[in-house]
């Protein structure tokens, strides 16, 4: 997972990725993540809703 976090060289046309570029990328992988997260503890165990009140 440490290697997510490490700075990129280039981009294939030699320039840098620009933050936003990064940060797009960081959010679509976490994204994912949090989607197999959901998908996995919903797959174990019974469903708990907390009711706000």
């Amino acid at each position: 997972m440490s290697e997510e976090f490490a700075p990129q060289p280039a981009t294939g046309a030699g320039q840098p990725k620009g933050l936003l570029q990064q940060m797009e990328e960081l959010m679509a992988a976490l994204n994912a993540d949090l989607s197999a997260l959901d998908a996995d503890l919903q797959s174990t165990g019974p469903q708990r809703q907390d009711e706000a009140g």
